[in-house]
């Protein structure tokens, strides 16, 4: 099941429009995968449960009073009000990132071959060493003055997972900050 969380102001919640301008919505920029958003909020903890068993039960019994946002968004509910709210959504603000930073992966040097071929190497094992590339055959250099970055060496899932951390960690603080009620809804009708 897809989920949307946003924040607008409390006083849109109480005069009973279903339009919500854009300046007046606030919402993190997560990835369209519902497996990394389920991954992000696992082992997160809002008052007394599980983050995303709340969200979950919150969508479940949805009111059909609460805003909706257009299409593709159902009835909304409240996930947390301020100022109650505040002290447990900065925690879990916490719990995200403290998350992400425990699940963020091994650093690793990358290099590029002439045909485009990336190579990464992690940097607890790296050593200055010359390699076939395996899709052209050219020689290619690991050495760290000619590398063109460095990555963590993650799975795709785990890292938008990390990323949907960050931004829903950033998202809570300034919903909090301007003291604007979360909101969650279904994407799907």
């Amino acid at each position: 099941m897809g989920i949307r969380l946003f924040s607008v102001p409390a006083h849109r919640l109480l005069d009973g429009s279903k339009l919500i301008s854009a300046d007046e919505l606030i919402e993190p920029t997560l990835s369209r995968s519902p497996e990394a958003l389920e991954r992000a909020l696992s082992g997160a903890e809002f008052r007394d449960q599980r983050a995303r068993d709340r969200i979950q039960s919150l969508i479940a019994t949805a009111r059909t009073s609460q805003p909706t946002l257009g299409p593709g968004c159902g009835p909304a509910e409240v996930f947390a009000h301020p100022p109650a709210d505040l002290p447990a959504l900065l925690r879990l603000a916490d719990q995200l990132e403290g998350l992400a930073q425990k699940q963020k992966g091994e650093r690793a040097l990358v290099w590029k071959c002439q045909c485009g071929t990336r190579y990464a190497v992690p940097i607890t094992l790296f050593r200055p060493v010359s390699i076939r590339c395996e899709s052209c055959g050219r020689a290619v250099q690991l050495d760290p003055s000619i590398s063109v970055g460095e990555e963590a060496l993650l799975d795709p899932l785990e890292d938008a997972a990390n990323r949907a951390r960050h931004e829903l960690s950033r998202f809570f603080r300034e919903a909090m900050a301007r003291g604007w009620p979360v909101l969650v809804c279904s994407t799907e009708p």
